[in-house]
């Protein structure tokens, strides 16, 4: 608990606290949460923007095939740092010509991935990204054990 605010603690050693006032919007059912505390000691490793790029470079052109395939490619990294979704802190994610028939997609992969232990989040709509076809891009902040 921080300061009587109701609070969501993940399973992993270095506990991040999720917090959810209960005077603010719910963000949960949208696949994020109003703020995440890392313990003081923790370490911290940054997850550069991963895009919906396949093993080969390959982009699809449907956006729901792109956000399956960075959030693939953020697991893939996370496990290269030895890390667990339950250890990321925020992410940032990043849609081209964004418009609201996208956030069905972006909450299931996101609550596919990280459960009840929902990271804080922002949307940033973008014209473009750093490669033409790319279409979504996602970046992460991880609290390493």
């Amino acid at each position: 608990m921080t300061m009587g605010v109701p609070t969501v603690t993940t399973a992993n050693e270095n506990k991040l606290t999720i917090v959810n006032p209960q005077n603010l919007y719910d963000p949960t059912p949208n696949g994020y949460s109003t703020a995440v505390i890392v313990p003081r000691e923790a370490r911290v490793a940054y997850i550069s923007g991963q895009g919906g790029q396949d093993g080969t470079g390959a982009l699809s052109p449907d956006f729901a095939v792109q956000v399956k395939q960075a959030y693939a490619n953020l697991r893939t990294a996370l496990d290269a740092l030895g890390a667990r979704p339950d250890q990321v802190a925020k992410l940032t994610v990043f849609v081209v010509d964004h418009d609201m028939s996208k956030l069905e997609v972006l909450t299931r992969n996101v609550k596919e991935m990280f459960g009840e232990a929902l990271p804080a989040q922002t949307l940033i709509p973008v014209p473009k990204l750093a490669i033409d076809p790319m279409l979504f891009e996602v970046e992460a902040v991880v609290i390493l054990e």
